[in-house]
């Protein structure tokens, strides 16, 4: 069996073998950091076949001292940039809504607030409770996705989970409101 030092001297010379034997001793320990911090199977999956893709497109250019460090911090750094992306994302999603009520106030049809405001809670009722209840407190408490974790003794991924999931049947339930009245 070869070290880590001959994998990576063979895998720069693209050798399938080595890189495929690195995938074999690494992918698990990977997964398990990803999983541990994003706890969605699928995308975990995903950042560690993004990291091996990566090791295997450079191969000829990378250098590689410490072959678990350099991946281990590479799963990390992966991590890191899918949970900024996204935060990111889900505050995109938060300007389409504000902007799409915004757009509906300054048209002739002005909707009432009042209407608006059922019309978010019937759809809220539509959620599982959890969800429902943590977005209650996001976005009408103004409590931010920690002090939500803490109360609920749920990872705050878990709790961006729940707003993001609210966010989007928020947006696909309430697209026609305008339509309706």
């Amino acid at each position: 069996m070869l070290n880590d030092e001959d994998l990576l001297s063979n895998l720069s010379r693209s050798d399938k073998a080595a890189f495929e034997e690195i995938y074999r001793r690494y992918w698990y320990k990977l997964y398990c950091i990803a999983y541990h911090q994003i706890g969605v199977k699928e995308d975990s999956e995903e950042i560690v076949q993004d990291v091996f893709l990566s090791i295997w497109n450079r191969r000829e250019n990378v250098e590689i001292k410490v072959l678990e460090l350099y991946l281990t911090l590479s799963i990390k750094y992966k991590v890191y940039d899918f949970i900024r992306s996204q935060i990111n994302y889900r505050k995109y999603q938060e300007h389409i809504i504000l902007k799409e009520i915004d757009l509906h106030f300054n048209t002739d049809d002005i909707v009432d607030f009042s209407d608006l405001s059922g019309a978010v809670e019937k759809v809220l009722a539509l959620l599982p409770e959890k969800s429902a209840a943590i977005f209650r407190k996001s976005r009408f408490e103004n409590q931010n996705t920690k002090e939500i974790a803490k109360q609920l003794n749920l990872s705050e991924k878990a709790v961006e989970y729940h707003i993001t999931k609210s966010l989007r049947f928020l947006k696909e339930n309430l697209k026609d409101y305008s339509k309706l009245n």
